[in-house]
């Protein structure tokens, strides 16, 4: 049963009618399946075909227990359109069985009204992946004007759940596509994040799918990442006795030995005209 959504988002008294009905409630009519499209506004961008046939199965062995909810698309008489609001699956699972025709039940909606229910819907579910979820929080946000913290008190969620869902939409193309493709959890995304620079998260996507790094490795290797500086190129020695080389070694040996502790020193080195500089700087805190 879904949601009285005309209450959660506010819809004005006429569109908030059908509350005091579920919304799979009313005349239950067959439908040419060729009469029928999908919902424009399905959150869902990758549908599980083996679940699909599951469902096929058990529609072939029990019958439609539950029609689809469609609007009238095109209402032109000679060739009249539905489209989807609710039962997706269900339509794609009969249409596997190559049914002439499917039960289903008929409303009225606007174009807002059915892009909230779809979404609404797959959100109850809980079957999207956390991009798919994502995208519909912003395109219900998109819809009814909402802030994040009005949206997550409709959806009886916190605001933060919200924001840290939608912070993976801010990741490359490429990361979001492996997160729906299930080759990286949302824990990868979620510490990829923290790189910010596009090339390092995508640099490091490769190497958690090729090297099947788990999320502690993956923590682990941005923190290593972010530790790391670029390396001055040294001046070359120029002019120096063998003597002057390895004294000039010795120091560098020692700079590093210092930094090894955990001292972040920052050196410098000149090669000038009558002299080698060598400039450090060791922070106070």
């Amino acid at each position: 049963m879904l949601p009285p959504f005309s209450r959660i988002f506010g819809m004005g008294d006429k569109e908030g009618a059908m509350e005091e009905e579920t919304l799979n409630q009313g005349e239950v009519v067959h439908l040419a399946i060729n009469q029928i499209v999908p919902n424009r506004f399905q959150p869902r961008t990758i549908f599980n075909q083996e679940k699909i046939e599951e469902l096929a199965q058990t529609i072939r062995t029990h019958g439609m227990i539950q029609p689809i909810v469609v609007r009238v698309l095109d209402e032109d008489s000679q060739n009249e359109k539905y489209e989807i609001i609710a039962g997706e699956r269900r339509y794609r699972a009969v249409s596997l069985l190559e049914w002439e025709h499917i039960p289903a039940i008929i409303r009225e909606m606007n174009d807002k009204e059915t892009a909230s229910v779809a979404l609404i819907e797959n959100l109850q579910r809980e079957e999207l992946t956390v991009i798919e979820e994502a995208k519909a929080y912003e395109r219900l946000l998109s819809i009814h004007q909402l802030t994040q913290e009005a949206l997550a008190q409709r959806l009886g969620k916190s605001q933060s759940t919200i924001a840290n869902k939608m912070r993976l939409l801010k990741l490359p193309e490429s990361v979001q596509n492996a997160i729906l493709n299930k080759k990286i959890t949302e824990r990868h995304a979620r510490a990829l994040i923290s790189l910010k620079d596009q090339n390092k998260q995508e640099q490091l996507l490769e190497e958690i799918i090729n090297h099947h790094l788990n999320v502690k490795q993956t923590e682990q290797r941005i923190e290593k990442m972010l530790n790391e500086q670029p390396k001055k190129r040294k001046p070359r020695l120029k002019g120096f006795n063998k003597d002057m080389r390895i004294a000039m070694n010795t120091i560098r040996q020692s700079l590093n030995m210092v930094s090894d502790t955990g001292v972040k020193l920052e050196t410098d080195e000149q090669d000038l005209d009558e002299y080698y500089q060598i400039t450090i700087k060791i922070p106070k805190n």
